[in-house]
């Protein structure tokens, strides 16, 4: 993409494949134009996520061509409509997930029409910008995975952290004990005011241990694991009869193996959540979610967590920390409009 023949405005694009801050460039592009089933969002904030260093690297599920500009998710206003959109969306604040290559971490982004909802107005654009995917995630593996009832144990791994502190929240709204893991002291004090009844630090405590004392010998009825390798371990021997452990994604880097005779001697189960395959083949769930999550943020039940507001100069600084797990909650990146001007000279 190149700034000639179009409007042009800035945005952070890979050029080659390496950790972010190697890979990336801030570059003048032009602004796209929405095809078929597409909206043009102006985006206003958005929050880095784990899916934007595997894009950098080269490791994603999905490889766009190069150079793309990255940004999974975001906030914003619709300002134009491809063919085949219907009008009642243009002018809208909206979250959802943008159509790579022509990714968020600009001052432009495409999306899927029917991947956008309505912003709640409860929420700034910042904690907006951390609200879908994060949120869809905790809610449908709680929800529609694991089926958490009232008063079940729940444990979160990685509660301070974007998805992990999603899922907090949404396992205390409901009705769920909750058992909360960090990694580090400092982040204790934070699951804690995330409203986790009990906080474990994976880095001092006897997880399992620690586990089974907080939910008096039972173990957890429900486990929350975007970590893999050590925390996945943990949880198969802290997990309750018939406990359900829900597979969400490897931050740690390493994917465990399911020891099946391990999981049928103890009666629990392994669930994996692939969020995104409902967008596409159960988009009304998807819909029926959002209305839901932004019912409790409008009630102020769930309020997503905002670690640090960045400007677009720092992104790519951000999405280093980030991949070393030197984070808290969401890192959002705030999108002036004098930040996307094209550059001069």
């Amino acid at each position: 993409m190149s700034a000639e023949g179009g409007t042009p405005t800035r945005a952070w694009q890979v050029t080659h494949h390496g950790e972010p801050e190697a890979a990336m460039s801030l570059r003048d592009v032009v602004v796209p134009a929405p095809g078929p089933g597409q909206v043009l969002v102006r985006v206003r904030a958005m929050a880095l996520g784990f899916p934007d260093v595997l894009l950098a690297r080269g490791a994603y599920q999905v490889r766009p061509p190069l150079p793309f500009t990255p940004g999974v998710e975001c906030v914003g206003d619709v300002v134009a409509l491809g063919p085949g959109v219907g009008d009642g969306l243009l002018g809208s604040r909206v979250v959802g997930t943008a159509d790579l290559p022509h990714g968020s971490l600009g001052g432009y982004a495409l999306a899927p029409a029917g991947d956008v909802h309505l912003a709640p107005e409860s929420l700034d654009d910042a904690r907006a910008a951390g609200l879908h995917i994060a949120y869809q995630t905790g809610w449908f593996a709680l929800h529609r995975r694991a089926r958490l009832q009232r008063g079940e144990a729940l444990l979160v791994h990685a509660a301070a952290g974007g998805v992990g502190s999603a899922a907090v929240q949404l396992g205390v709204a409901a009705g769920a004990r909750v058992v909360a893991v960090v990694g580090g002291g400092a982040k204790v004090d934070v699951a804690r005011g995330l409203g986790a009844h009990v906080v474990l630090d994976r880095t001092n405590d006897d997880l399992v241990a620690a586990i089974k004392d907080a939910t008096g010998g039972r173990g957890a009825d429900v486990v929350f694991d975007p970590v893999g390798g050590d925390a996945f371990a943990a949880s198969t021997r802290a997990v309750a009869f018939e406990g359900r452990i829900v597979v969400v994604g490897f931050a740690s880097g390493e994917i465990p193996s399911v020891a099946t005779n391990h999981a049928l001697v103890k009666n629990y189960s392994v669930l994996g959540l692939h969020w995104g395959l409902y967008t596409h083949r159960a988009p009304e769930l998807v819909r029926e979610a959002h209305r839901e999550i932004c019912a409790l943020a409008d009630a102020g039940v769930v309020d997503p967590l905002v670690g640090e507001r960045l400007g677009l100069d720092r992104a790519t600084d951000g999405l280093t920390r980030l991949a070393a797990a030197g984070t808290t909650g969401r890192l959002v990146v705030e999108i002036a409009a004098d930040a996307v001007e094209p550059h001069r000279g």
